[in-house]
């Protein structure tokens, strides 16, 4: 009788220590998992807030407002020094990487440039370029964005810029020719 009792209490001892550590096994995976998703969402919105705050400048520039214009250019300067590279996929890094510079600099020049909109605008031509490119290799932005176009921008070069909206909003010109353009590719 004492050695059932003895085998039931080691049999007790042995499933619950199995329990224990398949439950350890799986906060040790929950945990993983929840990384997983912590660093997809922290991609996400390390280039949703770039993408914010381009887009902010953008809107300003619409409306001819040179101040909120250089808000936005420093906000955005913010938003691409805290893109944590690793959180990106290879293709995405190496184009942060090669825009990241000339992308901040872009920012910085509109940011110290409030009463110079024409500056500004000039500035936010190769910027758009930039953003673009990250835009491109960011496959699932998960926001519908356009590229759009004005013909005329910069004696007929023509200049581009990306837009929350299908409808042409033109950050060139502003209010004088808000709806000169047309949109050249749709980004997801």
């Amino acid at each position: 009788m004492k050695n059932i009792f003895l085998g039931m209490a080691m049999s007790s001892l042995v499933l619950a220590a199995c329990n224990s550590n398949k439950q350890t096994n799986g906060d040790a995976k929950d945990t993983i998992a929840k990384g997983a998703v912590t660093a997809e969402a922290n991609k996400v919105s390390a280039i949703d807030a770039v993408t914010k705050d381009y887009l902010k400048l953008k809107n300003a520039l619409v409306e001819d407002n040179d101040k909120q214009a250089a808000e936005a250019g420093k906000s955005l300067v913010t938003s691409l020094a805290a893109v944590d590279k690793t959180s990106l996929s290879a293709e995405q890094a190496k184009v942060f990487e090669d825009i990241n510079a000339d992308a901040k600099e872009h920012a910085e020049h509109i940011g110290s440039n409030v009463g110079n909109i024409k500056h500004q605008r000039e500035h936010f031509e190769t910027l758009s370029g930039e953003i673009y490119d990250l835009l491109k290799a960011d496959k699932a932005t998960g926001q519908k964005l356009f590229y759009d176009n004005c013909p005329m921008y910069n004696k007929g070069k023509g200049g581009n810029w990306i837009s929350e909206t299908k409808e042409i909003k033109n950050p060139y010109y502003g209010k004088s020719m808000v709806d000169c353009g047309s949109v050249k590719e749709e980004l997801n």
